[in-house]
């Protein structure tokens, strides 16, 4: 029970930065973003064929940083500049990214094995593999929620999450506001690229499949997150992701631990995802029976 419950918060560390990136499309910029599932590719495929290469891990963790930098460009450019719908274009920039993904690993799946990565240094300390995880996880996700504290309590940060809310106001003080968009979602499939890489590092090998479901993934760990954690300060939302997508994570562990079949995990996911995206509904059918009953008393 304990390798499990180590495998799980190794996992949903990394998985936390995806959390995070989803957070900003989704809740800050209020875009349902499926750009997600083709950056995370994109992540994991230029870590692998630059580490295969020879490129130290942690340097292909910055270039699949900015690949994914890159990949919130296009769809943020086919948002604003084009005016395409954001969910339109987020699927536009998912298609396109699956040729090119293929086309930086030059086949469908690269394997890690023979190769050092980014938890090679703690391994060789005499720490498990996945306490490797979790040290280097908890030191990047920490240096991520601390930046991007910082960043959103500045004048462009702030501007950004105010897009979010009312970006009317934002362009009656002349902000542009696809300016901000287009910076939402950069920094959002940035982050979610360098949470590929870590993953692909992490678990030996980068497939182009492996972005499938990411984003439900992503969303089931924000709401398990503002759910359980709840939507105090911002930085206390950006601890209540992490800690949502370790539960998660745990959670689903627990239920492979019971028997489900891994093959039902997607369907898990997008039952518990509807449900909590449907809470609100049911708590106003939920009112008028509460008062029916009160003044039945």
């Amino acid at each position: 029970m304990l390798q499990i419950l180590t495998a799980a918060i190794s996992l949903g560390l990394l998985w936390a930065i995806v959390t995070i990136g989803v957070y900003i499309t989704y809740r800050i910029l209020t875009i349902a973003d499926l750009t997600v599932e083709g950056s995370i590719v994109m992540g994991a495929a230029i870590a692998a064929i630059s580490i295969t290469r020879g490129i130290n891990p942690y340097v292909a963790i910055i270039l699949a940083f900015f690949g994914g930098l890159g990949a919130g460009l296009i769809t943020g450019l086919l948002h604003t500049k084009l005016k395409i719908p954001s969910l339109l274009s987020g699927i536009l920039t998912m298609i396109a990214l699956y040729s090119i993904n293929l086309r930086i690993m030059g086949r469908a799946n690269i394997s890690l094995l023979q190769v050092d990565t980014a938890y090679t240094v703690f391994e060789e300390m005499g720490l498990r593999s996945t306490v490797s995880v979790i040290l280097l996880g908890l030191i990047i996700v920490a240096g991520i929620v601390g930046v991007l504290y910082w960043f959103f309590g500045t004048e462009i940060g702030c501007a950004i999450r105010a897009t979010g809310n009312n970006p009317q106001m934002v362009r009656a003080q002349g902000i542009n506001t696809n300016t901000t968009i287009i910076l939402g979602l950069m920094i959002s499939n940035g982050l979610v690229a360098t949470a590929g890489a870590l993953i692909a590092q992490s678990q030996r090998f980068a497939d182009v499949q492996m972005g499938i479901g990411s984003i439900v993934i992503g969303l089931a760990s924000v709401i398990i997150g503002e759910v359980l954690f709840g939507r105090r300060g911002f930085a206390s939302r950006l601890v209540s992701l992490v800690l949502g997508a370790i539960v998660y994570r745990v959670i689903i562990a627990m239920v492979l631990k019971l028997g489900m079949p891994a093959n039902d995990l997607k369907l898990f996911t997008a039952i518990t995802v509807a449900i909590a995206l449907s809470l609100p509904v049911f708590r106003s059918y939920l009112k008028p029976l509460k008062k029916s009953i009160k003044w039945g008393k």
